[in-house]
């Protein structure tokens, strides 16, 4: 049967897959935490972003031995942070879900919305806070040393405001996607 191909999965290569998917779980479950997820949530996450198709609740909860609760709960705060969404199958009357697999989508989305958050709260702060420090070094009645201590506050609170407006228009630029503009993705074969 020579030049005959044979379609059952080699042993050999069934486990490097293995071994590849395994490693790569690990690791992206543990780094997770920098989107503020826990390892378990992580290694749901990474888990279905192995799976080449939607998968159920009963499905990861099968292949993770997590309770259904545990199971949903971890779904839902993937769902939070937009890197898994629900699908409908047809045929199925059992949500499921799938994992957001560019991670270019994902980091726009992510950073984007975490950044606005921040500069958004920080601005309307800063707004006030100099404000207020602007009444403490203009009023007569103020003591030498709180007028500097003041002023030192609102220059410190200045300098603040260069971070944060940059940030802002690199807040703008990464949920438009035209930050790929300036650091452009490149297909690179080289790690």
């Amino acid at each position: 049967m020579e030049g005959k191909q044979n379609n059952l999965p080699n042993g050999n290569a069934k486990e490097k897959i293995d071994q590849v998917e395994h490693m790569m779980i690990n690791t992206i479950s543990e780094t997770m935490d920098l989107y503020g997820v826990t390892p378990s949530v992580g290694r749901l996450y990474a888990t279905m972003y192995f799976k080449h198709e939607p998968i159920t609740l009963d499905e990861m909860k099968d292949a993770l031995g997590m309770s259904k609760p545990s199971m949903s709960t971890s779904v839902r705060k993937l769902q939070e942070i937009n890197i898994v969404q629900k699908v409908w199958q047809k045929g199925s009357r059992k949500d499921s879900f799938i994992a957001e697999k560019n991670f270019f989508n994902y980091f726009t989305q992510f950073y984007g919305m975490k950044w606005e958050r921040e500069v958004s709260m920080y601005l309307a702060s800063l707004k006030k806070a100099q404000a207020l420090l602007k009444e403490v070094i203009e009023d007569s009645e103020t003591d030498e040393a709180s007028r500097e201590k003041a002023e030192l506050d609102y220059q410190q609170l200045a300098d603040a405001m260069v971070y944060y407006r940059w940030l802002d228009k690199l807040t703008k630029l990464t949920k438009s996607g035209e930050i790929f503009d300036y650091i452009p993705i490149d297909d690179a074969d080289e790690v």
